[in-house]
């Protein structure tokens, strides 16, 4: 019986503690290495990153033709220069004409969710950057367009989303349910002003209602969202999410939904790699081994991702977004020279899911990019 014990003690206990610590000392080390290898030893600065300009060439002369840590980009999950110089002008003048151009000129839909999502989130950082520290601007540019220009649909895009990422940021549940009241009315504004084909109001109104409703308001959501845009990658993201089991449904509904999705995909379409996104929605909390990351379940998610990538166009504005999440992936499955790929691919940038998930998405991203290099 002792020994029985003991047995138990060490494989439910002692065994995956030292994994954890395994896997903990792993990615210190590959921090440390892909300092080494930008030839920026040190500590990663979130400030630096925070403040970091458009990283535009994977290749900098550094070696590996890695970025340097403190040249990433925490706004972008892939390039976009004319989001970039828009962006950067509207922020530098405080005039949101730069910005409202870009967004009236931007009529692929996936193309402007993914640059309402980027703008959003700059301007929020930009208002929390001027509250913590009382310096810079604190995006005023924004409240300035909704106040010259009610009538514009880009300008009541962009606030609704605004809205979403103040409201999940700390706060009383309280304060939040207010500001996300506030984002519905401003998406049913949007709604109305917007193309008969812009699904963008429809998006940010899902991740609002997230944070409000039940189960109830998923299918008269999902209803018009799907009607507008039924292959739209960012809408089915966002529906995912509302289904899993963090919000209003379970991991069963999330899988189903992006399965029968990935199933009635059209040609060229991203919608294959949705059970990579259901499945990471669902990871357990502890118990990360390459054994769990090397079964039949994830490995099909990653062959769908992968399959995804490959039918679809490589200028598709989502593919940098299942690309970093596919990174995170095969690092885990320690599947090297793929994560590789997916390196070179989405180098230079790092906003995107699972790395600002965390509150440390450079440090984080340049670990798990180590590791790929390091290991193919």
């Amino acid at each position: 019986m002792l020994l029985f014990a003991i047995a138990v003690i060490f494989g439910v206990v002692v065994m995956p503690a030292l994994r954890r610590r395994r896997e903990r000392q792993d990615l210190e080390r590959a921090a440390a290495t892909a300092d080494a290898m930008t030839r920026r030893p040190g500590p990663v600065s979130f400030d630096k990153a925070d403040h970091a300009g458009h990283a535009g060439h994977a290749d900098t002369g550094h070696e590996g033709g890695l970025v340097p840590a403190d040249q990433l980009d925490i706004r972008l999950p892939g390039p976009d220069d004319d989001l970039i110089a828009a962006l950067e002008e509207t922020q530098r003048t405080q005039d949101w004409r730069p910005v409202g151009k870009l967004l009236a000129l931007t009529d692929e839909p996936e193309l402007r969710w993914q640059r309402v999502q980027s703008l959003a989130g700059a301007a929020s950082l930009e208002l929390a950057r001027h509250r913590a520290t009382g310096q810079g601007t604190d995006a005023g540019w924004l409240r300035m367009w909704r106040a010259q220009e009610p009538e514009e649909a880009g300008g009541a895009e962009l606030y609704a989303q605004f809205l979403v990422w103040e409201a999940l940021r700390d706060g009383a549940a309280g304060e939040r349910r207010v500001i996300l009241e506030e984002a519905a009315a401003v998406c049913a504004e949007a709604s109305r002003l917007a193309a008969a084909d812009d699904p963008v109001p429809g998006i940010v109104n899902l991740y609002a209602a997230r944070g409000l409703g039940g189960r109830q308001d998923f299918d008269a959501l999902w209803a018009g969202l799907a009607a507008r845009a039924p292959q739209h990658m960012g809408a089915h993201i966002a529906a995912i999410s509302y289904l899993s089991e963090q919000w209003h449904g379970s991991r069963a509904d999330a899988e189903g939904f992006a399965r029968a999705a990935a199933g009635a995909a059209g040609p060229g379409s991203l919608l294959p790699a949705l059970p990579l996104f259901a499945v990471h929605n669902h990871l357990p909390d502890m118990q990360y081994s390459p054994g769990m990351f090397q079964g039949a379940v994830i490995r099909d998610a990653i062959e769908g991702a992968q399959f995804a990538l490959n039918a679809a166009p490589a200028d598709h504005p989502m593919a940098p977004h299942v690309r970093h999440l596919l990174l995170w992936f095969l690092v885990r499955a320690e599947r090297y020279p793929e994560a590789a790929e997916q390196v070179r691919a989405v180098d230079g940038y790092v906003g995107a899911m699972p790395w600002v998930a965390g509150g440390e998405p450079v440090r984080e991203y340049t670990a798990f990019r180590a590791l790929a290099i390091a290991r193919q």
